[in-house]
């Protein structure tokens, strides 16, 4: 795998600390809904975990994709839903710093960076999922404003956050080529909050929706125009899909260290777990597959940072991540036996967080389909 600078490596280490101080403890919490990631961003911000790819003239570190994706992964093991609400909140910033214009970045990326206020992209709609092009949320230009009305809907974090990225058609009869995307400020009038996703899988993730009634964006609030929204989304589709990777190499990794600590204390038949071939057999499966899903992550994020095109390395990194990682967690689980249905243990939280995966960002048949494509030569 490819070096981690030395600011890099602190930022990992902190990420592990973070886990520790503030994740492990409240995971539990998290899962039964009786508390939110929310709470816990503030820490996260003065961990860094808000500020990775954000220039330092900015605000951040200027750290690279390839030291983002092991921050996921680190979050993700203890908390898919935790190292989602981190990143997304994250992402919104640095897409506020690369896009938007100096009045909008004022206004919203400090108190991103601190964690004060929680930021969200929304592109799923109720009629439109892994079919972008098919949004019906609409804007309307209307002098030195845009209006726009419509519903978006299973947006990570979109229970709290309060700055949002939307993507709107401009032109229905430009399809893809009249999207356009706007921030969207939630404490504003004409967005109004919907419920939260209905799901008991991976609750730290605060899916949910909001709706836009005739909500005032102003011009200076449009990040990219027509005829770029489209292609932006998709390269950070692209990056999403990469993390969202990383993040069940890091669901894996996690269930692995319990199965193993596990196989060194639990006897059967006179003897530790681990003198049957069976149990250390299951463990090794687990640790190669692994061991290859990391290198599809590493990959694909190689290539993201050296800004080539990524489309095809990102969705063969998520499709078998994701896959191993609905695979693996279930045998690592049965593994453990009854054990491994213990709330106290990762493994039902993570198994159901691996489900979630194969969904976002762009469903697994989708990605086989795009990868299909490629070896057409389409």
């Amino acid at each position: 795998m490819s070096a981690l600078t030395t600011e890099e490596r602190h930022a990992v280490e902190a990420a592990q600390g973070f886990v520790v101080r503030h994740a492990t403890p409240n995971v539990q919490a998290w899962d039964r809904g009786d508390a939110d990631t929310r709470a816990v961003l503030p820490a996260a911000a003065r961990a860094g975990l808000l500020s990775l790819e954000v220039p330092v003239e900015q605000g951040g570190q200027g750290l690279s994709f390839g030291c983002k994706w092991r921050v996921a992964e680190v979050l993700a093991g203890a908390d898919f839903g935790l190292a989602m609400s981190v990143i997304n909140t994250h992402n919104v910033a640095s897409h506020l710093v690369r896009a938007a214009s100096p009045e909008v970045v004022r206004s919203y990326v400090p108190a991103l960076l601190a964690g004060e206020r929680t930021g969200c992209t929304a592109l799923t709609e109720p009629g439109a999922g892994s079919d972008f092009a098919a949004i019906t949320t609409v804007a309307r230009r209307l002098g030195d404003e845009w209006q726009i009305d419509g519903q978006k809907s299973w947006i990570v974090n979109a229970t709290h956050a309060d700055v949002v990225v939307v993507y709107a058609q401009t032109d229905s009869a430009s399809g893809a080529r009249g999207i356009a995307a706007f921030v969207v400020d939630g404490t504003r009038p004409g967005f109004v909050r919907t419920a939260r996703s209905d799901t008991g899988a991976s609750r730290g993730i605060d899916a949910g929706g909001f709706e836009l009634q005739g909500y005032r964006a102003q011009g200076c609030e449009l990040l990219h125009a027509p005829g770029q929204a489209f292609k932006a989304a998709l390269e950070s589709i692209n990056g999403a899909r990469v993390y969202v990777a990383a993040m069940c190499c890091g669901m894996v990794a996690e269930c692995l260290r319990v199965a193993s600590e596990h196989g060194s204390k639990r006897h059967t038949f006179g003897v530790p777990l681990h003198a049957h071939q069976g149990w250390r057999w299951s463990l090794a499966d687990a640790a190669i597959e692994l061991a290859a899903a990391r290198l599809l992550v590493e990959a694909a994020a190689e290539q993201i940072d050296s800004k080539a095109d990524a489309q095809i390395a990102a969705a063969r990194a998520k499709v078998f991540a994701s896959r191993m990682a609905g695979r693996q967690i279930a045998a690592l689980m049965h593994a453990m036996g009854a054990e491994g249905l213990r709330d106290q243990h990762p493994f039902l939280r993570h198994l159901a967080a691996a489900q979630v995966a194969t969904l976002v960002d762009g469903s697994t048949e989708m990605l086989l389909e795009r990868v299909a494509k490629d070896l057409r030569g389409a």
